[in-house]
Parts: structure tokens; C-alpha cells; sequence
């Protein structure tokens, strides 16, 4: 058939290829993109997820030491959970008529994750003790 070397409807133009390659393109930059925001919001849940689990332990052998003998300090979690380290802030509370901030302690305690501690877990814990006078 002589049909398409006659007609000048045969192929298609470079300005078709064109558009279609650029819809092509941003199609695929859309998909790389979402792809990146999913690894990055596995890794996130991941954090979330372990560091609830550290500060859960941590605040348990916590609640075992003597309010007295509580202090701040740091730390990791050891070869278990390379790159976490943990921050312990202990700061006695006084309220008007209280004079001795022994009773209640404010306890703040923060995971972080990475070299740069790009991930942070922040827990506070409030823990009172009756006097024994």
C-alpha cells in the first residue's frame, strides 16, 4: 500500500516525541521523589518505634535507683544499638511552702540517633517521694 508514503499523517513529528518525553520525565521524577519520602519516613518510624522501646528500658532501671542517689549523666545503648545515646537530666522541684526540692524530681530524658543526633526521642517523667520525717 502506497497509503503511508503519500500521506503526510505517517510518523509522528519531533514536537509529539517531545511532549511525550517531557510527561514521561516528570512522571518519573514524581515517582523517584515519593520513593525517597517513603525511605525516609520508614527510617523515621523505625526511630520512633526503638527509641520508645530504649526509653522505656531506660526509665525502668531509673525507677530502681533511690530518688537521692538519682543524677544526670549520658550514655549509649552499647554494641546492641550502635549510634543511640541517651542524656539523663535530673533537676529537683520546689513548690511555695516546700522548702527541700527532694521530694519531687523532674526527669527528662532524650534518645538520639546518628552522628549528628539527627533524631531525638524526648521523655519526661515526673517522680515524687513521700518524706520519711
Amino acid at each position: 500500500m502506497d497509503y503511508f508514503k503519500n500521506s503526510r499523517y505517517a510518523g509522528f513529528t519531533l514536537l509529539e516525541i517531545m511532549f511525550a518525553v517531557s510527561i514521561i520525565a516528570i512522571a518519573v521524577v514524581a515517582v523517584f521523589g515519593l520513593q525517597s519520602q517513603s525511605l525516609s519516613m520508614a527510617n523515621e518510624a523505625k526511630f520512633n518505634t526503638t527509641a520508645a522501646l530504649l526509653a522505656q528500658s531506660k526509665m525502668a532501671e531509673i525507677e530502681t535507683i533511690n530518688i537521692e542517689d538519682l543524677a544526670s549523666g549520658s550514655g549509649d545503648f552499647g554494641e546492641d544499638f550502635p549510634e543511640y545515646k541517651w542524656d539523663l537530666t535530673v533537676v529537683g522541684l520546689t513548690f511555695a511552702g516546700i522548702d527541700e526540692a527532694k521530694y519531687l524530681k523532674q526527669i527528662d530524658l532524650r534518645i538520639s540517633y546518628g552522628q549528628s543526633g539527627q533524631y531525638k526521642y524526648n521523655l519526661r517523667l515526673y517522680h515524687f517521694t513521700l518524706g520519711t520525717e
